[in-house]
């Protein structure tokens, strides 16, 4: 079944737009109520958001819609999506909901579910609730109507458990460490949790005004965090984005260091310690070719998926690994996390770097990547993969490459934009690849 609302992340759209409108979150919430109602136990629902202004449209929507139908609401007011995840099974909720649109510009927003169990939905349950978006479902009589009510100690709960997954014996004590926050859902809770951990924190986009979020800032714009790193003489430095299941790191001479270099510390630290599980780790198609070779140098499989955390996320529970992720950031490490988790992910780099003593540019470079280049095309409308002439360019492409480099060309799953993605030994190739792929996809559009 082809999904009309739900997106690879949930729900996703420019804010008083279709998808994303007051009435359509009302909608939402009305259907994904109605469809884990089940039994007669007191059902429940938490609500996050991250920074957005238009949080508060959405918010308020969301819990007309759940109360609507009997849900008693329970609001933690701006907080990871990780957080909401772990919360929701603290809590013991049937359901939970980040109001998000992650690393998107401000006027975006989105809202992602999640099962009592803490993970983001299946197909079939997103299914279920779309069909009861269009049918409309049945609302409850006056007097089993739900409430809503706000939890202060949300962050404290969150902060607590993100402590808990660093090492007891080391410590932060000493280190100077530059936190990007993008402005938007960790802004209090990270720079809380690295200091609390001991560490001497710089903090940065941690000003929210409901309109700058990721606004040059986070993990899509660390070039602020690169200067002040350096500028501070700080050890390392951290960047999240808006929702913070992403993290993107900076090492003490300000270089960018990606997921696929993070996976890579954290698989073979893990296998060192005979924690690791499933014998490697999960990424998507867009990681390095350079991390599946030094993955396989240590004896380490690297297990690719489609595009999108929840397909990792898939991939891992069905083969029983605890390491997997994006080569944008997304870590999901399954022993602490049902999802990606930014600050989580941070603190086993911090970790490795308090045990090894080893400067950041030193640890957290294990591989020299593949050249890799990735173009996005924007299109109004129609189906451009499906055209010939780009098929035709495509298959010429592949035969260029010969077995000697990979393409990825795919929809992205939250914008009107064509990927084109090509890596090989050959940088030259690689480009003068992507460009030609563009150029007709392009010319289709």
């Amino acid at each position: 079944m082809t999904r009309k609302f739900f997106g690879t992340d949930g729900i996703r759209g420019r804010v008083n737009q279709f998808p994303m409108t007051a009435e359509m979150a009302m909608k939402v919430g009305m259907a994904a109520g109605a469809h884990f109602v089940r039994g007669t136990h007191t059902h429940r629902v938490v609500i996050g958001k991250d920074t957005r202004l238009s949080g508060y449209v959405m918010e308020s929507a969301l819990v007309a819609g759940f109360t609507s139908v009997g849900m008693e609401v329970v609001q933690v007011g701006p907080m990871p999506t990780p957080a909401v995840a772990m919360l929701t099974r603290s809590m013991r909720a049937d359901l939970g909901v980040m109001i998000s649109a992650s690393h998107n510009p401000f006027a975006d927003n989105g809202i992602k579910l999640f099962g009592p169990d803490g993970y983001k939905l299946s197909d079939a349950d997103e299914e279920a609730i779309e069909a009861l978006i269009e049918t409309a479902p049945s609302l409850v009589d006056a007097g089993r109507t739900g409430r809503a009510r706000r939890v202060e100690d949300a962050r404290g709960r969150y902060i607590h458990a993100s402590k808990l997954t660093f090492p007891d014996h080391l410590s932060l004590d000493g280190m100077k460490i530059v936190v990007d926050c993008a402005n938007g859902a960790a802004y209090q809770v990270a720079p809380a949790a690295l200091w609390e951990l001991g560490a001497d924190v710089i903090p940065l986009g941690v000003t929210p005004n409901g309109k700058n979020i990721n606004d040059n800032c986070g993990s899509t714009a660390p070039q602020l965090l690169q200067e002040t790193v350096v500028a501070s003489g700080a050890q390392i430095g951290i960047a999240l984005d808006g929702d913070a299941d992403r993290l993107i790191v900076v090492d003490e001479k300000g270089a960018v260091v990606d997921g696929d270099q993070l996976m890579a510390l954290i698989g073979t630290a893990w296998a060192r310690r005979g924690q690791l599980k499933g014998g490697g780790v999960v990424a998507t198609v867009m990681s390095n070719l350079g991390l599946e070779r030094y993955l396989a140098g240590q004896g380490l499989a690297l297990h690719r998926t489609r595009v999108g955390d929840r397909h990792v996320l898939e991939r891992m529970r069905g083969g029983a690994f605890n390491v997997g992720g994006e080569q944008s950031g997304h870590i999901i490490l399954s022993d602490y996390a049902t999802t990606g988790d930014g600050l989580v992910a941070a603190l086993q780099i911090l970790a490795e770097l308090c045990a090894s003593g080893k400067a950041a540019s030193e640890l957290l470079h294990l591989f020299d990547p593949v050249p890799q280049l990735l173009k996005n095309v924007r299109f109004s409308g129609g189906r451009p993969l499906d055209d010939p002439r780009v098929k035709a360019v495509i298959a010429d492409a592949e035969a260029e490459l010969d077995g000697r480099g990979r393409l990825v060309i795919r929809p992205s799953g939250t914008e009107p934009l064509i990927r084109v993605m090509a890596e090989g030994d050959d940088a030259g190739q690689v480009t003068a690849l992507v460009d030609r792929i563009c150029a007709a996809v392009a010319e289709a559009a």
